[in-house]
């Protein structure tokens, strides 16, 4: 399987209502400081109703990019009952999948 494959397999396993930073998620893929890859696949995602590329934040809570627009990605994850003001994650601790 490769990488890309193996980054989409395990970020479905984020709830609705949840998130991952990209950190965590090269974590549980086995990339060392890997975030910036994750970044890269995250932006390449062809099915993002399908892959939630949209749960993958920042590690200091803050919602990071996306290939939609910072918006669309805000309106999503409200959707999905995350509390975002400024961009960033309210109580996004608590929020947060750890693989």
């Amino acid at each position: 399987m490769n990488l890309e494959k193996k980054v989409y397999k395990k970020l479905l396993e984020v709830p609705k209502g949840k998130v991952t930073t990209y950190g965590e998620l090269a974590k549980a893929v086995g990339l060392k400081n890997g975030q910036r890859a994750i970044g890269r696949i995250m932006n390449k995602n062809e099915f993002p109703v399908i892959i939630p590329c949209h749960r993958v934040i920042q590690a200091n809570g803050k919602i990071g990019g996306y290939a939609y627009g910072k918006e669309v990605k805000t309106n999503m994850l409200q959707i999905e009952g995350i509390k975002i003001q400024q961009g960033k994650i309210l109580d996004w601790e608590k929020r947060i999948y750890r693989f």
